[in-house]
């Protein structure tokens, strides 16, 4: 069989009815990467820079203009760095709690969705494989209604189809689960920019108190 003349609109029909939400979750898993990837863009583009930014306006007591700048710049970095200069006037402990809490809260935003593809990476296969199972019952009974007297291309023709959707499981969830790693990367490196940045900050802060 010439696999560039299949008909791939029947040769998914013939896969079942678990074809569809195979199919839903492959939509799914590209739409949540797509977004996460637009949206990863739009946050490195508005932080860059921004911690070295506001520790300096704040090394030249430009308080107000510190809060400004990081309020403006709707990023991950600017929102902890906004609650930061608010508490900067508190104690070290409770200062690095309140750093702490905003951190995680972004990484909790920055991670939105990415364990839906997870999920999608887990239960594409086992829909696949259930697909599978469904297809080798039906090609049983057909063998038990005929008698036994089933020829090789009957067998050979309902074991494919019932392997089917096994197949376009494996082909879902094998790029969500690429595609859920490197976004889980992406995080993680967001995460160290945050704390880095927030390292300066209270390094600052700390440098003050010395002083006074």
């Amino acid at each position: 069989m010439d696999f560039l003349s299949i008909d791939f609109g029947a040769f998914i029909a013939k896969g079942g009815v678990l074809v569809i939400p195979i199919l839903i979750c492959s939509v799914l898993a590209f739409a949540i990467f797509l977004e996460r990837l637009i949206y990863y863009a739009r946050m490195k583009s508005r932080g860059t820079g921004l911690a070295q930014s506001v520790v300096r306006l704040l090394a030249q007591e430009k308080d107000e203009e510190a809060l400004n700048t990081a309020a403006q710049s709707r990023s991950p970095m600017g929102r902890v760095l906004a609650r930061a200069i608010d508490a900067k006037a508190c104690d070290r402990e409770t200062l690095e709690t309140v750093i702490v809490n905003a951190t995680e809260e972004e990484v909790k935003d920055l991670s939105t969705h990415i364990q839906t593809l997870a999920t999608i990476g887990n239960i594409a296969p086992l829909l696949g494989l259930l697909g599978t199972v469904i297809g080798m019952i039906k090609a049983f009974m057909v063998i038990q209604e005929m008698g036994g007297k089933v020829n090789a291309s009957v067998l050979a023709g309902g074991i494919w189809e019932a392997m089917l959707t096994t197949a376009l499981g494996l082909a879902v969830a094998l790029p969500t689960m690429v595609a859920h790693s490197y976004l889980i990367g992406r995080v993680d490196r967001y995460e160290a920019r945050l704390q880095s940045g927030s390292v300066a900050f209270i390094k600052h802060i700390g440098q003050q108190h010395n002083r006074r």
